[in-house]
């Protein structure tokens, strides 16, 4: 990447400040992660800011993640201390278990504190742009109660919802002050937790599909893109991207290849999971 990607309007900064004031309000915090991004989209100012508190890791977006790669995850979480399971936001399965791990870490801090907490379990749904938080709480309430777009930085203000068995708040998208880890902000913006209009399209793409082959999915993207196991090999970055393009016809003037436009298909149709289940990221690759 030509220039340092960095993302943090002024209104996640408030929602920062809003964590570590209501956080003394709940019982359990809900994370939401992208299950192909387990450690890239996990944010640590949202750990450091609910420490103290019985953590719900939640690994959305399963069904365009590569299942072997979310187990190791969720083995991994859950040996750091974390509940820790995998969901789909519009799946009402993956609801009713949220459902019954949030009430079971409620009734285990209960127990450990002695006392019976009154009412219904309250929780803070948190996690970075773009990360299937309204769609989730959506399905939860069974009716549009959060704002959802397939964009970031749609929601911009907390909102309290209740639900038969559960208080949920629900947190604004929120990323950290600065992403000193720019392979993981590369990542963030490979999967749209980031917004595009600030990015150039075309080299997010280029990294795209590096980090598709670096992760092992050669077959995938050669099956997708018509590409040959020789020309994955041989090319990458601006010349990759331009052979995509011109496979898929995208060609201007004098043949040229319109990059852009192959860009902007690549990356849609990446995040479309149209290129299989797909992870980016395991423990391994940390040392963890």
């Amino acid at each position: 990447m030509s220039d340092t990607i960095h993302w943090f309007p002024g209104h996640m900064m408030k929602t920062l400040r809003q964590i570590a004031v209501d956080v003394r309000n709940v019982d359990v915090v809900a994370e939401l992660v992208d299950a192909r991004l387990p450690y890239s989209s996990k944010n640590p100012e949202i750990a450091r800011l609910t420490a103290g508190k019985p953590r719900l890791l939640l690994l959305n977006k399963s069904d365009l993640a590569d299942e072997r790669k979310t187990k190791l995850w969720i083995d991994y979480y859950r040996k750091k201390g974390y509940g820790a399971i995998s969901l789909q936001s519009r799946d009402k399965r993956s609801g009713q278990r949220f459902t019954q791990e949030i009430k079971r870490l409620a009734a285990q801090t209960e127990e450990e504190k002695g006392r019976r907490q009154a009412g219904k379990p309250r929780v803070m749904v948190v996690g970075v742009p773009n990360v299937g938080k309204s769609t989730f709480i959506n399905m939860l309430a069974g009716s549009n109660r959060a704002k959802a777009e397939d964009r970031p930085g749609v929601t911009r203000g907390k909102q309290w919802i209740s639900l038969p068995e559960l208080e949920l708040l629900d947190m604004p998208g929120v990323l950290w002050k600065k992403l000193e880890n720019q392979q993981g902000a590369l990542k963030l913006a490979i999967t749209g937790a980031i917004r595009d209009e600030i990015l150039n399209r075309e080299e997010i793409a280029m990294c795209m599909l590096d980090a598709l082959k670096a992760a092992g999915y050669a077959e995938a993207l050669c099956a997708r893109f018509k590409l040959t196991p020789e020309q994955l090999q041989e090319l990458d970055g601006y010349a990759l991207l331009e052979q995509v393009g011109r496979n898929r016809g995208m060609l201007m003037a004098r043949g040229e290849v319109d990059t852009e436009r192959a860009a902007i298909m690549a990356l849609d149709e990446l995040r479309g999971g149209k290129l299989g289940r797909i992870t980016f990221e395991e423990p391994s690759d940390y040392d963890l």
